[in-house]
Parts: structure tokens; C-alpha cells; sequence
């Protein structure tokens, strides 16, 4: 399997899928309920989730695609999977507010080997390769620039993002003191509505952590792959060892993911 043609084919396929996406912001919107969890789905998700497929499943017919709105498609259990998110941050353009992503995930077995995020607002694509590090690059650019995660403490506190799945309940009391004790202690805490945004901004440096809680399965390995390959390093909420991998129970996607050298303080902070 060439891994550096399977990032080529998902950046590819996330830029396109964003450029769909981006267009369709300007105009009318069809918005309609998910589930009974307050979520929502829109005409832009189904039309980019369906680009994204036909691009993947044209270069690897073979290959399994697990899709936020489909589901399933192909055989499951196979050695590669990929996990497709055609607009992570759906309610934030139900509402009118342009922070967005397209991210896609090629897996071999359980775990992630490529991640792409791409944000249609800004023009940038973040992209990894496990083992091999990662990149951001403009679409169309001829260069790649590789992603840094400096880190400096900041004097009031550190800026964390939360994310959850949306399975979580409003009163579920391990969100509630996991936010609480971010909230007393923190500069800033940011609900991005966008996971995978915020993987992108820690890869950058301009967070300093993400705790996140029963997160869902579909972004989730993209994100992560991306922010490890940059430098940053993810645990389980108890700081033991993280597996970022798209199977497992919604437990086993709660983690605290931050720069090394903040990564102990953080984990005191929650506790």
C-alpha cells in the first residue's frame, strides 16, 4: 500500500469536498434534525459525503469507508478502513458561522496510517502520515511547510478546547466536573462544535491542550494522528496509555491531548 498516494488521493478528495461545501454556505441551506440529540444535518454534508465516496472508493474499490452520514459501506473487518467526516462542524454553518472542516482517515486495522483536514474558510490543508511527520500546505501549492507545536506557558492559564460525543448528556456528572475544573483553572476554554478544528489548532501551537470526552469515532483518528505526528502527545483521562483507534467503547475515546511538556499540568488541572 503506497501511503503517500493514499494522502494524495484524501487531500485531494477533502479539498474538493470543502470547495463543494464552501460554495454551497452562500446560498440557501437545507437543515433537518439528527437524531435526538440536538444535532442537525444539512443538504452540504449528503452532497460532500457523496464526493468523498465515489473519490475513495474510484482509487481503492477494495477498501472499507466508514461515512458520518452512511455509515458502513463495503465489507467490515478488512485490513483498510477509511473514516470520512464531510463536514465536521455542521451546526456551526446551520447557524451561519464559518468555522468548518472536511477530514478524512485511512486505517489499517484499528489505527490510523493517514489523516486530512481541510479547512475551506482559511485554504489550508493539514495532512500526516504516520511516521513521517506532518505538513500544511495551501491546495494547489507546489511546497509543504512541516507543522511545529512550540510551547510557551501562558500567564493566566492554558487555552484548551473541549469536545464530547453527542451521546453525552447534559447531566452526565463527568462532563460536568471535567468542565468545571477546566473552566476555574483555565484562560480559556473553546467549544468549537469542530473536533477536528481543534486538532488542527493544537498541531499549530495555538492551543495548548483538547480534553476530550466519549468523542466520536469518526474524526476522531484523523485529528489525532495529525496533532502526534506534529509533536503532541495523547493520554486517557487517568493519564495512562491512549490508543487512537476508531473502534472500542465511547470510554475509550476520552483523553487529554496537549504538548509534552504541558501534558503534566494539564492532567493535574482535570484532576
Amino acid at each position: 500500500m503506497d501511503l503517500d498516494h493514499a494522502r494524495t488521493v484524501a487531500v485531494e478528495a477533502a479539498e474538493a469536498a470543502g470547495a463543494l461545501v464552501l460554495a454551497g454556505t452562500r446560498g440557501a441551506l437545507g437543515v433537518r434534525a439528527k437524531g435526538g440529540s440536538g444535532d442537525v444535518v444539512t443538504d452540504l454534508d449528503l452532497a460532500s459525503e457523496k464526493l468523498l465516496l465515489e473519490r475513495i472508493l474510484t482509487a481503492f474499490p477494495s477498501h472499507t469507508v466508514i461515512a458520518e452520514e452512511s455509515g458502513l459501506v463495503g465489507a467490515a473487518g478488512g485490513e483498510w478502513t477509511w473514516l470520512v467526516d464531510p463536514l465536521d462542524g455542521t451546526n456551526n454553518v446551520a447557524i451561519g458561522l464559518p468555522a468548518y472542516v472536511v477530514g478524512v482517515a485511512l486505517c489499517r486495522g484499528r489505527r490510523p496510517v493517514v489523516g486530512v483536514v481541510h479547512d475551506p474558510v482559511s485554504a489550508r490543508t493539514w495532512s500526516a502520515v504516520r511516521g513521517r511527520g506532518a505538513r500544511s500546505s495551501a491546495p494547489g501549492s507546489p511546497t509543504a511547510v512541516r507543522l511545529a507545536s512550540p510551547y510557551a506557558p501562558r500567564p493566566h492559564g492554558p487555552l484548551l478546547a473541549w469536545t464530547q460525543g453527542y451521546g453525552v448528556s447534559r447531566d452526565d456528572a463527568t462532563a460536568r466536573a471535567l468542565t468545571s475544573a477546566m473552566e476555574l483553572r483555565a484562560r480559556r476554554v473553546l467549544r468549537l462544535w469542530a473536533p477536528l478544528l481543534s486538532w488542527a489548532m493544537l498541531a499549530r501551537g495555538d492551543i495548548d491542550g483538547i480534553v476530550g470526552y466519549r468523542a466520536e469515532a469518526v474524526d476522531l483518528p484523523a485529528g489525532a494522528l495529525l496533532a502526534m505526528e506534529a509533536g503532541i502527545e495523547i493520554r486517557a483521562l487517568d493519564g495512562g496509555p491512549f490508543e487512537e483507534c476508531f473502534d472500542g467503547t465511547p470510554d475509550d475515546r476520552s483523553f487529554v491531548a496537549a504538548h509534552p511538556r504541558a501534558l503534566p499540568g494539564l492532567l493535574d488541572l482535570l484532576r
